[in-house]
């Protein structure tokens, strides 16, 4: 009987990759051997996906690679098939868009299915936005939740804020969210017109990127300050109540 490979799950940068010296940076060096030597790769995107690759240097052509896509479009009845690299005893690298696979992220299933049928899940050191974001915060580290998206419905999204906000002042509880860049702007608005003056929000775009951005204040500050450009940034909220 074959012996299971391993499922690892391999992080990436959090903005496009532009060459080698930025995977190396988002990865250490045994995280980095490891994807190094997989052949075989379920992602999110197989183009943004080889990009990584291509920088990883890894000592094989890249069209000698197996890669096969996992997105919110793969049907739940396909997840099985992504499997028999594993089952065959080949290892296989699970890779996100960007940051952690299975974090917010459609890997997460795959990665269920492995748990389910005994296989091993090895998750790699590597950028997660989610942590990065908390960490510079200034925000309550010990107790925090995060929670996907917010509404896109704005009576569904101020609800949402003013639950939220009354969760975290009862149990001081940073609480964290992410919205899909081009409504960055939206949620901001929100969140100025339905939480309290002393609530504190901090936004963080663009981490480990050039024009990174992380600022902390309390929405009473944030109306009185000049917007920031939130415009297709991948950003992360977190609120403290």
């Amino acid at each position: 009987m074959t012996t299971p490979g391993a499922l690892y799950l391999i992080p990436v940068p959090l903005g496009v990759a532009t060459g080698e010296e930025i995977i190396v940076a988002a990865l250490p060096a045994p995280a980095l051997a490891t994807a190094r030597r997989l052949r075989h790769f379920v992602v999110e995107h197989a183009k943004t996906a080889r990009a990584y690759l291509k920088h990883m240097a890894l000592p094989v052509p890249l069209q000698t690679l197996e890669v096969s896509e996992l997105n919110e479009h793969t049907p739940a009845a396909d997840l099985k098939a992504l499997l028999q690299p594993l089952l065959q005893g080949h290892d296989l690298g699970l890779m996100s868009e960007a940051g952690c696979p299975a974090v917010a992220d459609p890997g997460a299933s795959l990665v269920a299915l492995a748990q389910a049928r005994g296989i091993r899940v090895v998750p790699l050191i590597g950028p997660s936005s989610l942590l990065l974001a908390l960490m510079a915060s200034g925000l309550d580290g010990q107790r925090f939740a995060f929670h996907g998206y917010l509404p896109a419905k704005s009576e569904e999204r101020a609800r949402a804020i003013r639950e939220l906000e009354k969760e975290s002042r009862e149990r001081r509880q940073t609480q964290i969210f992410i919205e899909t860049p081009y409504r960055n702007a939206a949620l901001y608005a929100a969140l100025l017109q339905h939480a309290h003056p002393e609530t504190r929000l901090c936004l963080a775009a663009d981490l480990t990127l050039e024009n990174e951005f992380i600022q902390t204040k309390s929405i009473r500050d944030w109306r009185k300050a000049t917007p920031p450009e939130l415009e297709r940034r991948p950003t992360v909220f977190l609120l403290l109540g």
